[in-house]
């Protein structure tokens, strides 16, 4: 069990070098677009303001969602790579 403690840690570090800061931000910006888009559209100015700032928490929290997806992924790709079967 120590090795695959070792293994699990190494792999935990190779996934923690994934840049996810940019997919956060580019996801947070687009949904701010898209939000003001929206609110301009069906509203006033105000409407476009609360839209953006909705639009903009909801693409953080899409683009949080896959950067920590794509962790997962990078994990289980390392145990795989050193001989485990990864079940999920």
């Amino acid at each position: 069990m120590s090795a695959y403690y070792q293994d699990l840690h190494e792999c935990r570090n190779y996934a923690s070098q994934v840049n996810t800061g940019s997919k956060v931000a580019g996801k947070t910006i687009s949904g701010a677009v898209i939000g003001g888009a929206i609110g301009a559209i069906t509203g006033d100015s105000g409407t476009a303001k609360r839209a953006a700032g909705v639009g903009g928490l909801l693409g953080a929290v899409k683009g949080s969602s896959q950067a920590s997806r794509e962790k997962q992924q990078v994990v289980r790709n390392c145990l795989k790579g050193r001989g485990y079967r990864v079940l999920n």
